[in-house]
């Protein structure tokens, strides 16, 4: 493992490169045992927003080509949107860099399949970002799922609401077209529901092996933003729905939507066995809704107990935490493994797969992928599609 710093360069600086520079100022705080790391280049576009970024959030350099920076960093941040997933990822895995790129994988199936390709060629940690795996309420319900409290796992329900889209005046942007989403409800809310449930119960029920979709656009055209008048056309959906059937025979239902009103980001998961259930709500991410063995009902399980997952680095029990700390666990695994990978020179460890142990990786997210991708297919065709 490196003394050095870890340099990091990230392509993308708004929504995303926000959450994540918050998380790399909380890491030597709260996480003694964290790598050390240099903030070295953010990379984008506009340079005079590019040298605002660079001074709020904190990166020495800034770049307007990805090309010039991801072999001068340890690791890469892909935080771009997402039609600019695929390329600049595997050009940085082929220079031997690690890559965190932000969900989903990709705009489509055949892009994800090559990053996850990529990936396994690379032989260093390529991580997807989805960050929900990092909640500490949700580490909790794994456990409980992993030791059985709950029997056999016959039901997932999933949903993810918002409401950012209700408005059909709501300007148009990147997230409103195929070409550079790839989806919209689907992809952006869906994929990390569906990856939810693959973390919880995919140890148990294994993939899925057939879906069924529905998808559905509300507002066909939007405003362009500054432009008086103009209009560009909605090309992904605004809502999904799905049923899935795993390996094992057990069923999940999901949806997710951007315009339902009253809902900000309303993303539950709950899981149902033959000898208990639970759920959890993203707008109660300290709790957990529990009920196992002669219970009448469930009971709310506040996690927040020193001994709960990641809790240890923050408050004293009782003292809740938000979901920007989500991201700050999520990049001190993947920091770690990127640690792990290395030697003292920097150069990557003969078999270094054992510090590849970051999940997900992009073999998970190209999992969550096809079913994304079947989903579509669904819909498009009006049959169940079958997962080979």
């Amino acid at each position: 493992m490196t003394d050095e710093p870890i340099d990091i360069g990230v392509l993308g600086y708004r929504f995303m490169g926000k959450a994540h520079a918050n998380a790399l100022d909380r890491l030597p705080m709260f996480f003694e045992d964290a790598p050390e790391t240099n903030r070295h280049t953010v990379i984008g576009r506009d340079e005079a927003a590019l040298a605002e970024a660079a001074n709020t959030l904190g990166f020495e350099r800034t770049a307007t080509d990805w090309r010039e920076v991801i072999d001068e960093v340890d690791a890469f941040y892909n935080l771009g949107p997402n039609h600019l997933h695929v390329e600049p990822s595997i050009a940085a895995l082929k220079t031997g860099t690690p890559v965190l790129c932000e969900k989903p994988l990709a705009p489509t199936l055949a892009g994800a399949e090559e990053m996850r390709e990529a990936a396994a060629e690379a032989d260093v940690p390529a991580a997807c970002a989805f960050n929900y795996r990092f909640v500490p309420a949700i580490r909790y319900a794994k456990r409980l799922i992993d030791a059985g409290e709950l029997g056999e796992i016959r039901q997932v329900r999933g949903r993810y609401l918002q409401d950012w889209l209700s408005d059909p005046d709501a300007p148009w942007s990147w997230r409103n077209d195929e070409d550079m989403a790839g989806s919209g409800a689907l992809g952006d809310l869906g994929a990390h529901t569906i990856d939810l449930a693959r973390f919880l119960v995919g140890d148990r029920v294994g993939e899925a092996a057939s879906v069924s979709g529905h998808l559905k656009t509300f507002t066909d055209e939007r405003p362009v933003e500054g432009e008086d008048g103009e209009t560009r056309p909605v090309t992904v959906d605004d809502a999904y729905s799905a049923q899935v059937e795993y390996d094992s025979g057990a069923m999940a239902t999901f949806e997710a939507s951007r315009v339902t009103e009253g809902h900000k980001n309303d993303h539950t998961i709950a899981v149902h066995g033959s000898a208990g259930s639970l759920r959890f709500s993203l707008e109660r991410l300290n709790e957990l809704e529990v009920m196992t063995g002669d219970a009448r009902g469930y009971e709310t399980v506040l996690v927040t107990d020193e001994d709960d997952p990641y809790i240890d680095h923050w408050w004293p029990p009782g003292h809740v935490i938000g979901w920007e700390h989500t991201f700050v666990h999520e990049n001190y695994e993947f920091l770690k493994s990127v640690a792990r990978s290395t030697t003292d020179g920097g150069d990557e460890v003969a078999g270094a797969a054992e510090g590849n142990d970051f999940t997900p990786n992009f073999e998970d997210a190209y999992e969550v992928q096809r079913v994304l991708d079947a989903i579509e297919r669904s819909d498009a065709e009006g049959v169940r599609v079958d997962l080979d």
